[in-house]
């Protein structure tokens, strides 16, 4: 039996060994933030019970490491991500594997986010550095350090909030509620972590980060997905409106007519190919993700 809370999460996790650390993270947040307002609640009733004499009633009625790890690994096989898990079908011939990517869901998700992105990027390496310049400019005067403690707050949660967007679009499963911050001790124990920690600064890097490699998927997919497109339209554009393919010094280039569906073909291939290489760009940036936002 577990002598205090610090104790039982120490269990819980070593009964999570194994586990996705996103899955670890939530439950011992999840652990931490039950047994300690029950022990809140139960100490307004008993002031002088101590945590030892406590915590077997709450644990009796929260479950035993062992128990709240084997829920929780039933609720991640039910509840895993939308997109993640999926089996991948190998006996499918080469040609259907190819070109089943666009059945995949994944595939999609993966293209929607590569290509807004440059949106989140723009948002967070603003906020983030925005946010780092006037922290650091007002940190000596009186406000400095409330403005600081909101700006990081704001990273934490952008952080969250960015782990929903990469675990819905990407299947990666990241944290689902924050960590929580125990209310029973000094301020400055509070706003360590916070101000210190390595999830803090990791997560404020990601958000730098995200604005270059924004860049870099928007504006390669948007070139590939452009140029995909206009060999499928090349049997219109060519014959029918009869545009030209090139034009230099006011010299016209036209397609032969027997090559149009032959540019279509390609295209056809390059959209195909596109999908695969945003599969795997989204894998990717899903590591790059858990790496930097999920804790230890």
């Amino acid at each position: 039996m577990s002598e205090n809370i610090e104790q039982y999460l120490s269990q819980l996790r070593k009964e999570l060994s194994g586990s996705d650390r996103a899955t670890v993270q939530d439950a011992v947040s999840d652990a931490e933030e039950h047994l300690r307002s029950a022990l809140e609640a139960l100490r307004e009733s008993q002031p002088d019970i101590s945590e030892i004499e406590a915590l077997p009633a709450i644990i009796e009625g929260y479950g035993t490491p062992a128990e709240t790890a084997a829920a929780y690994q039933q609720i991640e096989e039910r509840l895993g991500p939308p997109l993640g898990g999926r089996p991948q079908v190998k006996s499918r011939p080469a040609l259907a594997r190819f070109f089943g990517v666009f059945a995949d869901p994944y595939a999609w998700g993966a293209l929607l986010y590569l290509i807004l992105s440059l949106v989140t990027g723009i948002i967070y390496f603003t906020w983030a550095v925005s946010g780092l310049s006037i922290s650091i400019g007002v940190l000596v005067l009186i406000i400095g350090i409330p403005v600081t403690v909101l700006f990081m707050l704001s990273v934490r949660g952008l952080a969250l909030v960015e782990g929903r967007l990469v675990e819905a679009l990407l299947g990666v499963r990241m944290p689902r509620r924050a960590k929580y911050a125990r209310k029973d001790v000094g301020w400055w124990q509070r706003l360590k972590p916070l101000l210190f920690g390595k999830r803090t600064w990791l997560a404020l890097l990601y958000m730098v980060l995200q604005l270059p490699l924004g860049i870099i998927y928007f504006t390669l997919f948007i070139t590939l997905i452009t140029l995909a497109l206009s060999l499928v339209a090349a049997p219109i554009i060519g014959p029918i409106l009869h545009l030209p393919i090139v034009v230099t010094n006011n010299t016209l280039y036209y397609l032969p007519d027997w090559s149009t569906p032959l540019l279509a073909m390609g295209g056809v291939l390059l959209l195909t190919a596109i999908m695969h290489l945003a599969r795997l760009i989204g894998r990717l940036h899903g590591k790059l993700a858990r790496g930097l936002l999920v804790g230890e």
